[in-house]
């Protein structure tokens, strides 16, 4: 249902990512970039996106939170500093690790919480702010994803239902979620489709995004 008492006071923004650690990141681009090229590309496209997070925050008051998988603290705190809250995610499938991070951000009084991944170059601080004001009116707020997925979930309260018996890591997850949400007589707000950079054939989409001074150290040639 809509609320309409306006905008959180208490809000958090909660970034899934990963240790690049060579071979066990972005790995279905192991085969054309190779181990370290495909570790490196990890670690460019979550500083790119936590440079839009940064921004974000300058002009909104929310706490932000790096939820890792693979390394640990001290080489996260070495990575991307100190002046970051970070958490190690939860055991399980996505959906699972998912459900714990709302869990856990709501029991700490938070009343908008908006996670995102790091694969979508054209995710920005404006989409971002987008997001928190739609859960000013709306139950649930999704960023698609051109391959059916999604790159951004937003939430006011926790509702596990979202995030069971998702086909994760195929095109079916969207439609699937956005079911349940009707099912559940949710109100969703959609932010605007943007492609990520998962497979080859995603390359692209990292080599033309506009970076806004922040440029891909990693050359590609088509």
């Amino acid at each position: 249902m809509k609320n309409t008492k306006g905008a959180a006071a208490n809000e958090c923004l909660i970034v899934f990512s990963r240790y690049p650690e060579p071979g066990k990141t972005k790995t279905r681009l192991i085969p054309l970039l190779g181990d370290v090229g495909a570790a490196l590309l990890q670690r460019q496209m979550t500083e790119h996106t936590l440079a839009q997070v940064k921004e974000f925050q300058s002009q909104h008051p929310i706490s932000v939170e790096v939820h890792f998988a693979g390394g640990g603290l001290r080489l996260m705190q070495d990575w991307l500093g100190t002046g970051i809250v970070y958490r190690r995610q939860g055991e399980g499938g996505l959906g699972d690790r998912m459900t714990s991070a709302f869990n856990t951000a709501f029991t700490n009084k938070n009343s908008g919480v908006v996670i995102i991944g790091t694969d979508c170059p054209g995710l920005n601080a404006q989409l971002m702010k987008q997001a928190f004001a739609a859960l000013s009116e709306y139950d649930v707020v999704l960023g698609p994803a051109q391959d059916g997925g999604y790159y951004l979930v937003g939430l006011r309260r926790l509702i596990g239902e979202l995030f069971i018996g998702i086909s994760w890591g195929t095109s079916e997850v969207l439609q699937q979620t956005v079911d349940v949400a009707k099912q559940l007589n949710l109100a969703i707000a959609y932010l605007p489709i943007l492609a990520d950079v998962d497979r080859p054939e995603d390359l692209p989409v990292w080599k033309q995004a506009n970076f806004d001074g922040f440029p891909p150290v990693i050359s590609f040639e088509f």
